[in-house]
């Protein structure tokens, strides 16, 4: 008797900041139990900023019990620091005074002298000041993580694929990291070039190349999926913390502004995601509700929410996950 072949899957975790990391560990608690695998074992894992510390997490063989517990405070292993100590790295809430120089001179100097050659956006962000932030810990922390799944010869995990995406600073190219062919680095490093917010973060640098956060070119990076080069996935889980296709409607300021900016970010993705159903994958697409936005507000980087987000996820993310409209 002929076997049926095990169906692939893959998972996205897009950007989000400290809060949409919340979220994300919330929606992974509801998801994990309706795979046939752990969510660490599945055939491609796509991390972009905060996502790409949780893709790196699970991939070093994480639970989610452990994501849960970090989230709400708890001490889970030596190697990984306090949620309390990426927090303040972090400059919880608030990014530290950035120097008084723009980011990226050449950045804008490729834009400006090659026209078409940087995206738009990518180019914008060489404008914000110099960041002076510093998050350190995640390179020991995800150092540590690995001691449990390995390392390779060239500093990655082993196993299915972790691509993790970044920014080239200076070029405004996107980069995948963990991919055929992507520049030489280790887990932690590339896990702190995507999440080094331009203006908040000093870029990460790798082989005397500047990186920054993979959210400047997209929030979630699903569009890598079917482009050449990609393995063909059955599904694919998309958890997308900065887009929302059901919004609420807040009043502060800030708040108002985010959303402004969460409906671009939900038109960008749906575009990406129409591009990898093209492939023939069934792609379920996860994003906060008008409940999740309420308790996230308008700052994504303030930690006073945390626990909120995350007990609001937990009890959301079973009915999104049921939502028929989440799967085409």
């Amino acid at each position: 008797m002929r076997r049926s072949r095990r169906r692939t899957v893959g998972l996205v975790l897009g950007a989000g900041g400290i809060l949409g990391s919340a979220w994300t560990t919330g929606m992974l608690a509801a998801l994990a139990p309706r795979l046939d695998r752990s969510l660490g074992d599945l055939d491609l894992v796509v991390g972009t900023s905060a996502g790409s510390i949780l893709g790196a997490a699970l991939r070093c063989g994480m639970t989610v019990d452990e994501l849960l517990a970090h989230q709400h405070g708890d001490h889970v292993a030596d190697a990984v620091p306090d949620a309390a100590v990426l927090e303040r790295e972090s400059g919880d809430g608030l990014p530290p005074i950035p120097r008084p120089w723009i980011g990226s001179p050449r950045l804008l100097a490729t834009a400006l002298t090659r026209p078409g050659t940087v995206d738009p956006v990518v180019a914008a962000s060489g404008l914000l000041p110099a960041g002076r932030g510093r998050m350190g810990s995640l390179i020991g922390m995800v150092a540590g993580l690995q001691t449990r799944a390995g390392v390779t010869t060239d500093g990655w995990v082993p196993g299915p694929p972790l691509w993790i995406a970044a920014v080239d600073y200076d070029s405004g190219q996107r980069v995948v990291f963990g991919r055929d062919g992507a520049p030489p680095s280790t887990v932690g490093e590339a896990v702190l070039a995507s999440c080094s917010i331009p203006g908040w973060f000093t870029p990460q640098v790798i082989d005397g190349r500047r990186y920054v956060d993979g959210a400047v070119s997209s929030s979630t990076s699903v569009a890598l999926l079917a482009r050449p080069g990609a393995p063909a996935l059955d599904e694919v889980y998309v958890l997308a913390p900065m887009a929302s296709h059901v919004a609420d409607r807040p009043r502060d300021p800030l708040a108002v502004a985010e959303r402004a900016m969460r409906r671009v970010l939900t038109r960008w993705l749906d575009a990406e995601v129409a591009e990898l159903r093209a492939t023939g994958a069934q792609v379920t697409v996860l994003t906060p509700g008008p409940a999740d936005l309420a308790a996230m507000g308008g700052n994504l980087m303030n930690p006073r929410r945390r626990d909120r987000v995350l007990e609001t996820s937990l009890e959301t993310s079973v009915a999104a996950l049921s939502a028929p409209a989440s799967a085409a």
